[in-house]
């Protein structure tokens, strides 16, 4: 699949999902082609300007009325809330994890009073910026997610799970204990207690790998928020695009390498590594 294939029928899957979202008069671009271009930007997984630079050079025969950058980032931003239209059905058995994300290099800690993210751990390291918190079904899709600062307690997200305490019952690892109490469809499971839970660490590793989603440059908290309800969404899109394969042991087989941009030319080479780096 080229491409522009890969363009065409993402569209196609994104309008058919978002039928009745009517297109404002003085809008130059259709819902669909916004959600479109913040799929591909989450896809990409690089900065603002590099993803803007890469659609005005090679796809704006796609997006003719591609506005211009600041203002279609902003609609990235108001739009966000479309996402929810993506996410999966809940399911009888879930799993619910935490993953950081750094916004800046620990040691640039503090020198902008404008800064949104918080110091805290991740993967044992320490990081500044934010948490996302994701609740997946028993397929791996995503059915939920929340955010916050990195400085905060797993416990902090518990009421995601309490918005599923008739339908589903979250596993959870021991950071998700509260001595104030827990919710009752939270099932707390220690190191090698449900190995299922791994699932989760299949859909993060993926995240990290394909989009790049372990560091982001955002420096406002609304549009970092709009980066995660994206990539959440098309994650969702992604896992799909070919059907959940099952085995006969009942087990889904999630892939999205597919996608990953691999470097066909010299040219496509030189993009991806900076000169700098080639001499080096």
């Amino acid at each position: 699949m080229t491409t522009e294939d890969f363009i065409y029928e993402l569209f196609c899957r994104i309008d058919d999902a978002m039928p009745e979202v009517p297109k404002h008069p003085q809008a130059s671009l259709y819902p669909s082609e916004i959600v479109t271009l913040a799929f591909l930007f989450a896809l990409k997984g690089v900065g603002n300007r590099a993803f803007y630079r890469w659609v005005e050079r090679d796809w704006l025969p796609l997006f003719p009325h591609l506005p211009e950058r600041t203002r279609l980032f902003r609609l990235f931003k108001t739009h966000q809330d479309w996402t929810a239209r993506f996410l999966a059905e809940p399911t009888v058995l879930g799993v619910i994890d935490t993953y950081g994300v750094e916004l800046i290099h620990p040691i640039r800690e503090g020198r902008s009073p404008a800064q949104i993210g918080q110091k805290g751990l991740s993967n044992h390291r320490w990081i500044v910026g934010g948490k996302l918190c994701l609740v997946l079904n028993q397929w791996g899709l995503v059915v939920a997610w929340d955010c916050d600062t990195a400085n905060v307690a797993d416990n902090t997200f518990q009421p995601v799970i309490q918005q599923f305490e008739e339908t589903m019952i979250i596993f959870g690892d021991t950071g998700m204990h509260a001595k104030a109490g827990d919710p009752a469809n939270l099932r707390v499971c220690r190191r090698g207690e449900w190995n299922d839970r791994m699932l989760v660490e299949t859909v993060l590793s993926m995240l990290t790998l394909i989009s790049h989603f372990k560091k982001v440059m955002h420096r406002v908290w609304a549009y970092f928020q709009a980066r995660l309800a994206f990539t959440m969404a098309l994650f969702n899109v992604l896992v799909q695009w070919y059907g959940l394969p099952i085995d006969e042991d009942g087990i889904v087989h999630l892939s999205i390498a597919e996608f990953r941009r691999r470097p066909k030319t010299t040219s496509d080479f030189y993009h991806l590594f900076p000169r700098r780096e080639l001499q080096t």
